[in-house]
């Protein structure tokens, strides 16, 4: 006896989207690995220390004609620091947390 040509019944009806049993279907949970990075509050605290960074080497200066206390290259190096430490934050952030969303029904 041959099957070619025999269908089977749907176990879903599409219209409805219910199940034979009558349930409606649920979207999958699946997940990202973590928010975007400029969706952190961490990002944000970056971006106001190295602004800050940046205007207070601008603005500190030595008295009448003296030696530079912040000087632009301490800044820099402070700035790089800072960005080294956030880019460890945020590898550290990604391995292994993960952030849900539903799947997309359209």
């Amino acid at each position: 006896m041959s099957t070619t040509g025999a269908t089977t019944p749907s176990s879903r009806d599409e219209r409805t989207g219910r199940n034979s049993n009558g349930r409606t279907r649920t979207p999958r949970r699946l997940v990202t690995e973590t928010k975007a990075s400029f969706k952190t509050t961490e990002f944000v605290a970056y971006l106001a220390v190295v602004v800050g960074l940046l205007i207070a080497g601008n603005t500190v200066e030595g008295q009448e004609g003296g030696a530079d206390y912040f000087a632009a290259d301490k800044v820099w190096l402070y700035i790089t620091l800072l960005t080294v430490g956030y880019m460890i934050s945020r590898g550290l952030a990604k391995a292994g947390s993960s952030q849900p969303y539903d799947e997309d029904r359209s």
